[in-house]
């Protein structure tokens, strides 16, 4: 494993982090998911033995089920060795006060994933989406009082308009409170459009890109083809976020071509190719992985030693035009 630090800190993470969404006990929020805490704990410990020190989570993950199989896995080891990272916004529970990013909130839900985590300190606590109804002070002091209190120790934020980070670093500055370390974006192949949104802000401002969704929900795997009929929703919802319509666009089958061209002629997979450049890019600290299986964990983790030339990124990247647009930020992961 190779490792990485978190740009401005001084905190080091391996350059693969394990995303966490696929676990759970009983498959009951979320049919994609293992459902199984033994198959997630086998998954956990084998990247834990494979060099992962970074794992990323989020307090809706099957309803707290993902925080409390990363907890047991980490049980009996040493907590120091680990960068643990969990979320909040999302709807915890169908009454009022049950989301978003008040204080009131975040106090509650930082309480809640560190016992479901069985942890005293979460190393890097992210605000899930942009609330638009709570004041950004109010959530930036609220994060901040976690950190002064040694319940949190870094801060991130995911998938929102540039403008909207940028206004939340300044008001850290302005207020002297914490600023946000790293942001989660959707990034691959396919999926660019950051390049015109939050990605020049985060490399003007030094913050640390941690890629969620890097495979395109599996698209640049190659487990699709064209004009074959992909069951209903990538990931078996029928409000599938990823979307079918990846599916549906010639430039994004151009890419995979390309994938599939470069993988052939490297010997390696497309996904050690899909993963490989996106660990190129100098401002990716790590993409996030979420693997279903020990054959999938050890393949996506051999793609740090893939290296591709200028002219194969060249390769990859010209069949797409990266833009962007609000509708993107439905997403949610």
């Amino acid at each position: 494993m190779q490792y990485t630090r978190l740009r401005k800190t001084g905190v080091e993470v391996s350059k693969i982090c394990l995303g966490c969404m696929n676990f759970s006990k009983r498959g009951e929020w979320q049919k994609w998911t293992l459902a199984s805490e033994e198959k997630s704990l086998e998954i956990i410990d084998e990247a834990i033995d494979l060099g992962i020190n970074f794992l990323d989570t989020a307090n809706v993950y099957s309803k707290g089920e993902s925080e409390e199989i990363v907890g047991k896995a980490l049980e009996e080891r040493d907590r120091a060795n680990f960068v643990v990272a969990t979320k909040v916004f999302g709807q915890m529970r169908d009454k009022p006060n049950g989301q978003g990013l008040s204080r009131k909130h975040i106090l509650w839900q930082a309480e809640e994933s560190l016992e479901r985590l069985n942890t005293d300190y979460i190393d890097i606590y992210y605000i899930h989406r942009w609330d638009d109804n709570t004041p950004i002070e109010e959530t930036l002091s609220a994060l901040n009082h976690l950190i002064e209190t040694g319940k949190v120790r870094y801060i991130g934020a995911s998938t929102m308009a540039s403008w909207k980070f940028m206004k939340a670093l300044y008001t850290s500055d302005l207020n002297d409170y914490e600023r946000f370390v790293c942001m989660q974006p959707e990034y691959n192949l396919i999926d660019r459009h950051e390049e015109e949104n939050i990605l020049p802000v985060c490399e003007d401002q030094d913050i640390g890109v941690v890629p969620w969704s890097p495979l395109a929900g599996g698209f640049l795997t190659g487990k699709y083809e064209r004009g074959k009929e992909a069951e209903k929703g990538l990931r078996g919802s029928e409000d599938d976020y990823f979307g079918l319509e990846r599916l549906d666009k010639e430039e994004n089958w151009r890419v995979l071509d390309e994938v599939r061209a470069i993988s052939e002629e490297k010997g390696v997979t497309p996904a050690q190719v899909s993963l490989a450049w996106l660990l190129e890019k100098d401002f990716v600290v790590a993409p996030i992985i979420g693997p279903k299986s020990l054959d999938h964990l050890e393949e996506n983790i051999s793609s740090i030693e893939v290296s591709l030339s200028q002219d194969e990124i060249d390769r990859l990247e010209a069949p797409k035009t990266p833009t962007w647009s609000r509708k993107k930020h439905r997403h949610s992961t």
